[in-house]
């Protein structure tokens, strides 16, 4: 993983930790980002599709009409900052 990528990816898992960890983060969206966490994290494919599917399910996440606008707010941050990582 290039530097660029490595700390793209750090900030965004900073970001992500904050909000499930939060105790202004709604339960059943910290369940869904503690998830994504993990899906981050896991090995198996390369950290760009990872990045890739995190993505796709933080778009999922923020068109949610529940979910407050900090968070939501934080979570476009996250996107912008793994759509910078590339192969």
């Amino acid at each position: 993983m290039s530097d660029n990528n490595k700390e793209a990816f750090d900030n965004a898992m900073q970001t992500l930790n904050q909000l499930a960890t939060s105790h202004s983060t709604p339960k059943n969206f910290k369940k869904t980002i503690s998830d994504l966490i993990n899906d981050l994290k896991s090995e198996e494919y390369s950290v760009s599709v990872r990045a890739a599917n995190a993505i796709s399910a933080l778009d999922d996440i923020t068109q949610n009409p529940n979910i407050p606008s900090f968070v939501r707010t934080s979570l476009w941050q996250v996107v912008s900052t793994l759509e910078s990582i590339r192969e």
